[in-house]
């Protein structure tokens, strides 16, 4: 028999209905957890790190990507539990834990692999302003006064396109269906090892999104910038950038891994969660 594995247990647990699913979930991790290690949402370094085989995050999908950030040079799969609205990251809910316990908690659950972005920003002088990670996406925005900037890309060293536009989005498959999808990009299967770019309002009707391979390098010249231009990581962490500055973005040495439940294949939830290409609702009932 397996010996059970140390957990990472981590929630804020000053939110009502976060206790409520740690209370619905104690007594499966008595049962099938070894010793658990507790600490609160945030986004400071654990360090020490406990050793631990399996991080339980209690939370939404903002919640999994913040931890996913934290724990990335930890090498640790997220065991992602779904407490907010919509929980597109998260496969479990209490019910669903208990159900694949042993399973989960049984030494070689089901992972899925999810790639992680590397991002430098750079002066013309090369001073080294920033090295961030992103698990959805780096944005590049306009920002005030909301004229069009101009970006020059150059892709696995190749050169490449100029944009004129609002702005530019590189996602993680992950991210794909944040940000990018809803600025038109393609959605991309999460075990792809692949970056997608795409374009915000762009001034041309040539300029769509591509997918660069995971191997590549995409360095963003900030050729025009306003004054409000910024970088934004995960919706999350804002720098201003100005003309001559750059950015380097490849993909980061660690992934993260997030276990996953045999009830939510991937395409299933995009389907469910995201009612992708659900038709309207007619009068007659009918599709």
């Amino acid at each position: 028999m397996a010996t059970p594995p140390a957990i990472l247990l981590i929630a804020d647990r000053n939110r009502p209905d976060v206790v409520e699913v740690l209370n619905a979930i104690a007594p499966v991790l008595d049962a099938h957890a070894g010793q658990v290690h507790s600490c609160d949402v945030g986004e400071d370094a654990l360090d020490p790190a406990p050793e631990v085989g399996l991080a339980i995050v209690i939370g939404g999908d903002g919640t999994m990507i913040q931890q996913a950030r934290r724990l990335i040079n930890h090498s640790v799969p997220i065991v992602p539990i779904n407490c907010g609205r919509l929980g597109f990251l998260a496969s479990f809910d209490p019910a669903s834990l208990a159900d694949e316990a042993e399973h989960i908690f049984g030494g070689m659950p089901s992972r899925r692999r999810h790639m992680i972005l590397s991002v430098d920003l750079l002066r013309a002088n090369g001073e080294h302003l920033m090295d961030r990670v992103a698990v959805n996406d780096c944005v590049i925005t306009a920002g005030e006064p909301f004229r069009m900037i101009k970006l020059g890309l150059d892709i696995e060293g190749q050169g490449g396109p100029v944009l004129s536009g609002d702005g530019l989005i590189v996602a993680t498959p992950t991210g794909s269906t944040a940000y990018n999808v809803s600025a038109g990009g393609p959605l991309v299967a999460p075990g792809i090892d692949a970056m997608v770019v795409t374009p915000l309002a762009a001034h041309s009707l040539g300029f769509r999104s591509f997918v660069v391979s995971g191997d590549g390098e995409l360095i963003v010249h900030i050729e025009h910038a306003n004054a409000g231009t910024t970088v934004i990581m995960d919706g999350n962490e804002h720098w201003a950038v100005k003309d001559g500055d750059r950015l380097r973005i490849r993909r980061h040495d660690h992934s993260v891994e997030f276990v996953t439940s045999s009830n939510a294949p991937y395409w299933r939830v995009l389907i469910d969660k995201m009612r992708w290409a659900a038709p309207p609702t007619y009068r007659d009932g009918d599709v």
